[in-house]
């Protein structure tokens, strides 16, 4: 009788070979296909539109179901009106994207009709891994871009939302030939058996623990990496920023999924004398936005059980080391209900799992300052956040903040804002993150540049005497060109 251990390595080889046979009949039409046209890009981007505006109530329907709780206009505002904005932005700008760039070639070998091009051609068939807080838009952002860059595609949705994961499978089936977007679902080991297909480029979003996994499979295959992480994203409040504003606009933003989102702030610099207005404005902020938080379908649920005993679990710590918790509401948590409200944690000592885990959810950390260069210090001292978020309106001091830290992203006297744009770039560095995708930046990731340059009709080496036998025409070349 097998093992269970054998069971589950044949069951992933089983799941490996089939991701392989799909990602070789991918690989083989795009051989004898070539290049895509603009048309055939901009078709295949029009379907992926048609697909989030004809499914979105489905698509909402499904999500709710997985998380247990979120919003339906939550998900059609963060997910399928950001997604069909990508989608937009790419259909007008795929035909620049797609034409060669000029570069400049050196003298003398730019003379005489010989030309340097950049051309862009898709790295062929990539590879998706989406994550379970956004599991749609982080499907279709990506695929959009490898669309737009003329790629074929195959997707990993997150196990944590198996009724999107099954209803976005099978609505990619209703919309694309199986040799142009498919779809695998299942478990961590069917992710893990994903990483290790030699795709043309791979993308993964998720957490920095499995992004090492993932990297470390596709080394294998020298598969290229995208990966987008997280981080505890810092934000500072500037002591002559308006500390209502800052609240305002600070727990508004960690509100959104009830802080499951891998830029919602994680914890804030607030100047000393104004932790006290800081935590009634966060107060009344919540309270205008969420009347009630239990129930509410406004409010979004923790995404299921494990990640709701670990955010209780950081709460539990904290308070048993006498750290004030100041929840931005009453209610008292329900059995049943993952919903958690917006809670403050007020100077927690470095060393609780607060202070090193990325929250992911509706805890903040709120450490008062006196000196703004020891917040900088601090940030500086720890992993490159995916983002930084400053409230200040002296350009001058925003410039300093900007130079003296390191981050993904900035958002200034907002946050989140930046992956709003979908001109922007997206990503991460070092711990958050490596490579970035949107608009421009998404094409080049999931494209190969290519460098050409045509020889003129004219051969200068022969002309300039840099061919041997070498003699005074090149001592002539050398010192034209060799000097300070």
């Amino acid at each position: 009788m097998n093992s269970p251990s054998n069971n589950t390595h044949d069951m992933n080889t089983n799941v490996t070979v089939q991701i392989e046979a799909q990602y070789a009949r991918m690989k083989q039409v795009q051989l004898s296909e070539g290049i895509p046209s603009a048309a055939v890009r901009k078709d295949r981007l029009q379907r992926c539109i048609n697909l989030l505006v004809d499914h979105k109530d489905e698509l909402s329907k499904a999500l709710e179901q997985d998380f247990g709780g979120r919003s339906p206009n939550l998900t059609q505002l963060s997910e399928i009106m950001q997604g069909t904005g990508h989608y937009k932005h790419a259909l007008k700008h795929v035909e620049k994207y797609m034409k060669a760039e000029k570069r400049s070639a050196p003298f003398p070998i730019g003379l005489l009709g010989s030309r340097a091009e950049l051309h862009y051609q898709p790295k062929g068939v990539v590879g998706i891994m989406s994550p379970w807080n956004f599991p749609i838009a982080m499907v279709f952002v990506p695929l959009c871009n490898a669309i737009t860059a003329g790629n074929r595609a195959i997707i990993k949705p997150s196990e944590f939302n198996p009724a999107t994961a099954e209803l976005i499978k099978t609505l990619i089936e209703q919309t694309f030939s199986s040799d142009e977007v498919a779809v695998f679902t299942g478990g961590a080991d069917i992710g893990a058996a994903f990483s290790t297909v030699p795709f043309d480029h791979l993308f993964f979003t998720g957490a920095s623990s499995i992004g090492q996994k993932v990297m470390e499979a596709a080394a294998k295959n020298l598969t290229p990496v995208t990966l987008e992480l997280g981080g505890k994203s810092p934000a500072l409040i500037d002591a002559a920023y308006p500390i209502e504003l800052a609240a305002e606009r600070i727990v508004s933003g960690k509100g959104m999924n009830s802080g499951q989102v891998c830029i919602s702030p994680d914890y804030v610099f607030v100047p000393e004398q104004g932790l006290e207005a800081f935590i009634s404005s966060s107060r009344e902020v919540f309270a205008s936005q969420f009347a009630t938080v239990m129930g509410n379908p406004d409010y979004t649920a923790v995404v299921n059980d494990r990640h709701y005993a670990r955010l209780v679990s950081y709460l539990d710590e904290a308070r048993a080391m006498g750290v004030r918790i100041e929840p931005l509401c009453d209610e008292a948590l329900v059995a049943g209900d993952r919903r958690i409200p917006i809670t403050l944690v007020i100077n927690p000592g470095d060393d609780l799992r607060i202070m090193k885990d990325e929250i992911f959810g509706p805890l903040m950390v709120i450490k008062t300052y006196s000196n703004e260069q020891d917040c900088i210090n601090f940030i500086n001292a720890r992993p490159s956040p995916l983002a930084f978020y400053y409230f200040g309106e002296n350009k001058q001091k925003q410039q300093q903040m900007l130079d003296k830290t390191l981050s993904g992203g900035v958002t200034i006297n907002n946050v989140t804002m930046h992956v709003s744009c979908y001109d922007l770039p997206f990503g991460g560095i070092g711990n958050s993150g490596m490579g970035s995708y949107h608009g421009i930046e998404g094409f080049k990731t999931f494209s190969h540049g290519r460098s050409v340059f045509r020889q003129g009709k004219l051969d200068l080496a022969k002309l300039a005497g840099t061919l041997p036998p070498y003699g005074e025409k090149v001592k002539k070349v050398l010192a034209s060109q060799i000097k300070k």
